[in-house]
């Protein structure tokens, strides 16, 4: 377990505006996430929703939700890559983040924030440097300033550097530029791959690997 900080006034006044943003916006998305769940129960199936434990604040698990994206692995129909498993409309979630808004459920539960590292596999714990751990003094966010540099299509030192940095410099200013930045990147449908890859590439401490969920 990552030892985390004790809060202080910005982080109990950020809960409260992570509460208020993520309630107003999972009710105004609510007609938008049902019209999505009708097309992703037509095209994978049930469950619409990907569940995956990531580790939060402290490196503590929680289960995170999103709109499945991907067909189940299957190697006899040939599923195995996430290249083969993404369909058109994955795709398409995935490039407008529609598939994120399921996320906000985790805001409202307390188990990340609407801005902060974005949260990644359990794996990766144990290869982190100490100073690529400190990623986790904070909640984990649904974009963050690693999101709005590149975000998919950046090199991991770079994307962890910036996440310890919003760490150090998390303020009401800043979580406002990397939202305004986010809109403005969603729209643009920037950094939604590494170069390659359909996602991001595997974290191995000081190696790339294969495509990650």
């Amino acid at each position: 377990m990552i030892a985390a900080p004790a809060s202080r006034p910005y982080d109990i006044l950020k809960r409260l505006l992570d509460v208020l943003g993520a309630s107003l916006a999972f009710v105004v998305s609510l007609p938008v996430q049902a019209a999505v769940a009708v097309l992703v129960a037509a095209e994978l199936g049930r469950p619409v929703l990907f569940r995956q434990t990531r580790p939060g604040k402290g490196g503590r698990p929680f289960t995170l939700f999103k709109f499945r994206t991907m067909k189940q692995p299957d190697s006899a129909r040939g599923l195995v890559t996430d290249a083969e498993r993404l369909t058109r409309l994955g795709a398409l979630l995935r490039s407008t983040s529609l598939d994120e808004l399921p996320t906000l459920l985790n805001v409202l539960k307390g188990d990340m924030s609407m801005v902060g590292p974005r949260p990644l596999l359990l794996a990766y714990l144990a290869r982190y440097t100490s100073e690529q751990a400190r990623r986790h003094e904070v909640r984990p966010g649904i974009t963050g300033l690693a999101q709005v540099n590149g975000r998919n299509a950046i090199e991991w030192d770079y994307k962890l550097a910036l996440d310890v940095q919003y760490v150090d410099n998390r303020s009401f200013r800043l979580d406002a530029f990397i939202l305004w930045r986010t809109i403005l990147q969603v729209l643009r449908r920037d950094g939604i791959s590494a170069p390659d890859h359909v996602t991001a590439p595997e974290f191995r401490g000081k190696s790339d690997g294969e495509d990650c969920a």
